[in-house]
């Protein structure tokens, strides 16, 4: 995780910085194809290039931001696993239990549909 490391280093709270690279380490094992990067000051998982998964955290949560397209697509899902969802990321809270299944389906789909794009973000 060197290159979340500087972003990893400002969480003070070390039970919540704890889970958050248990998340990050996951998907690290689960994509290692995946590229790393920080960009706008949050760890982002990156593939040929183009933007797959993102993550920022506050007080009492992490944000996970896949782009609006795959949100509204697992939408039902993120609601049933009991997270808060908005327009462009979804809510996890730091107590809550991560659901690695439904962060699994939802890169997975982001991969296959974004196979083919040569942008950072899907056109609009």
């Amino acid at each position: 995780m060197k290159e979340f490391q500087d972003f990893l280093d400002k969480i003070s709270d070390e039970k919540n910085k704890e889970k958050l690279i248990e998340v990050l380490e996951h998907l690290a094992q689960v994509f290692p194809f995946l590229e790393k990067e920080i960009k706008w000051n949050q760890p982002m998982f990156m593939d040929h290039g183009t933007f797959i998964i993102a993550f920022s955290v506050s007080k009492h949560h992490f944000s996970v931001a896949p782009e609006y397209v795959t949100l509204e697509k697992f939408r039902d899902e993120i609601v049933k696993s009991g997270y808060e969802a908005s327009k462009m990321l979804f809510k996890i809270k730091w107590t809550d239990v991560v659901d690695y299944e439904l962060l699994d389906k939802i890169i997975t789909f982001n991969i296959a549909d974004k196979k083919e794009c040569t942008t950072f973000w899907r056109a609009s």
